[in-house]
């Protein structure tokens, strides 16, 4: 009998263990950069981007929480942590690429913590100007899906899909906030009232600008509906002619 209350004890005992080996908790996650791209107005809604990684394959996609007070953006960025002892997380960097939308925000510069008050803080700035018209953008962009990008080449190809045929391509302008990020806006423009509903394939080709100096910088693709498309490139590209 005193097997059996023994062998029964420890079979309850190693329930329990599994089950608070798989529970997962909500941590902060490591934080690698912090992007803030240039050309928000303050009737955009505003973005910054984070990179960081996900230490194992049992993490969820990152979670956000966006605190603003003042001229502070503070960003807490997440993600459900299992246990290490749990067998089923196998050790596994997994990269991310998170857009944060900050909202509104009134024209002025804003300090931006990313994690703060841990060891994964990271921090920078951004700008807001001030909105020359009450429409949430002056132009229509280009329904950018992807950025295409080539080992060893600074051409990209910017793909996606439009929503009609008469909308075309009228310039792809960038704009870099002098450290980190450029931000490429495809502007179209309509040639036709007539725009019936059909989806219309597009690449658009373009070359990365070489005058930022970090070795990674942030292609920052402004899309429809206020949105964007970000990729991070490798700006020490050599190209092969």
């Amino acid at each position: 009998m005193k097997t059996f209350k023994s062998i029964a004890a420890l079979v309850l005992m190693l329930i329990g263990f599994g089950a608070y080996a798989s529970t997962p908790v909500l941590t902060m996650v490591p934080i690698d950069h912090v992007y803030s791209p240039k050309g928000f107005d303050s009737n955009d809604s505003a973005e910054i981007i984070v990179t960081g990684f996900l230490p194992n394959l049992c993490h969820k996609s990152p979670q956000t929480k966006v605190v603003v007070k003042d001229k502070k953006i503070e960003i807490q960025v997440t993600s459900l942590y299992y246990e290490p002892s749990n067998p089923f997380c196998p050790e596994m960097i997994v990269p991310f690429v998170k857009a944060v939308d900050v909202g509104l925000l009134d024209k002025g510069f804003y300090d931006v913590v990313v994690n703060g008050k841990s060891v994964f803080e990271k921090k920078s700035s951004i700008l807001i100007n001030e909105a020359s018209s009450d429409a949430v953008d002056d132009f229509t962009y280009a329904n950018v899906e992807y950025v295409e990008k080539q080992l060893g080449s600074r051409e990209i190809k910017l793909r996606g899909y439009n929503p009609s045929d008469c909308f075309v391509l009228d310039e792809i302008a960038v704009a870099d906030n002098g450290k980190d990020t450029f931000s490429i806006l495809p502007k179209m423009k309509q040639i036709s009232d007539f725009c019936p509903m059909k989806m219309v394939p597009f690449s658009y080709e373009m070359e990365v600008p070489s005058n930022l100096s970090e070795a990674k910088v942030l292609l920052h693709v402004r899309v429809m509906d206020g949105k964007s498309v970000n990729s991070i490139f490798n700006n020490k590209v050599v190209d092969h002619e």
